[in-house]
């Protein structure tokens, strides 16, 4: 295990900066997940940690050590990108032990490294089975074998679920925190998937544009957003926002634009705009005429099972709402929705920093 430190790093290809300034620390036996749409800068920042792209400003440390000039094979991390990257001709076993016969290992030291990464994951009865002959789950178990077996000082994953069907990607997640806990190494990952970067992270760092948005326990960044792009990015659904004006006779007191109201949980003198956040979860079905409630119409109804989502519309407004239970509406009807003001989140309507 290892600590892994980025002071002041940044990435520029030609003129175009795509990571900038970036500080962040990453304790030891730690998995931090790097999460943000496509284009945000989260794999350059893994290829720049594994050596595979340069740094053009600022340090890095694995370990304590500064490597910013030490080559990938010498700097004591293994990673396993989104293609599984296996050779086709060689057998699980011969996979997973390719870089160790590269790096001199006898048979013996192999087989001692390769039995028990085999047994961790579940791959004991495949270890003569060809890549052809393996399941998605199965080939992406050996993929992660091959860095095991190496004894990294840090794992990197660069969104290695990607290429899995739905329910398969469910259970890997679930293998994935299993064998983190059982090998404590330090880990980075890197996906543009919330769900996996909530249900993996010790800490997630939220990315935006190369640059760090927020950085926190899962709970506290879904909880606590920082400010309105990332109450928007964690959470599926996403998180519903409403601009609204305030009165200025009544700080409390945040208006849309068809007259309905919603009390804030705290007066804001002198702000006479703000964006509320409401998580979808948070709103209930209330009888019209309720105080504090708001009228939708419903336009799509999506039920998954366990919940049914409704997808309405108020003025140019989407709202998206989750429930428990079975509901009697239909596309085209008019509904209202309530929430507790505890529940809201604040946002800067020019700034759109939470408030």
């Amino acid at each position: 295990m290892a600590t892994v430190e980025l002071k002041g790093v940044s990435k520029r290809f030609g003129k175009v900066e795509v990571i900038t300034d970036v500080d962040l620390s990453i304790h030891e036996g730690e998995f931090l997940v790097l999460v943000g749409p496509s284009g945000c800068g989260k794999s350059t920042l893994l290829r720049m940690i594994s050596g595979l792209e340069t740094i053009s400003a600022g340090d890095l440390f694995i370990g304590g050590k500064q490597v910013n000039d030490v080559p990938a094979r010498d700097r004591g991390i293994s990673m396993v990108f989104q293609s599984y990257a296996l050779y086709p001709h060689m057998t699980s076993a011969q996979n997973m032990s390719f870089a160790l016969r590269l790096a001199g290992k006898t048979p013996d030291q192999q087989s001692k490294r390769i039995a028990p990464a085999a047994g961790v994951l579940g791959l004991g009865d495949y270890l003569d089975r060809y890549p052809r002959e393996l399941s998605g789950g199965q080939r992406q178990r050996v993929a992660m074998g091959r860095a095991i077996v190496r004894e990294p000082d840090v794992f990197l994953f660069d969104e290695p679920l990607s290429n899995l069907d739905a329910k398969l990607r469910v259970r890997m997640r679930a293998e994935l925190k299993e064998l983190h806990q059982k090998l404590k190494t330090t880990t980075v990952y890197v996906t543009h998937d919330q769900v996996e970067a909530m249900t993996l992270a010790d800490r997630i760092v939220v990315l935006r544009d190369g640059i760090i948005e927020q950085i926190g326990a899962p709970l506290e960044l879904y909880d606590k957003p920082v400010n309105r792009f990332v109450g928007s990015f964690l959470g599926s659904p996403a998180m519903n926002f409403f601009d609204l004006s305030v009165d200025p006779e009544a700080p409390d007191q945040a208006t849309f634009a068809d007259g309905d109201t919603l009390k804030l949980p705290r007066p804001l003198d002198g702000q006479p705009r703000v964006t509320v956040g409401i998580r979808p979860e948070a709103l209930e079905l209330v009888p019209e005429g309720t105080p504090n409630a708001v009228s939708a119409k419903v336009v799509v109804i999506e039920p998954t099972g366990a919940e049914t989502e409704l997808f309405m519309r108020k003025g140019e407004t989407q709202i998206i709402a989750s429930f428990r239970e079975r509901l009697d509406v239909r596309p085209g009807d008019t509904v209202h929705l309530g929430a507790d003001p505890a529940k809201y989140h604040l946002f800067d309507s020019t700034t759109e920093m939470a408030i």
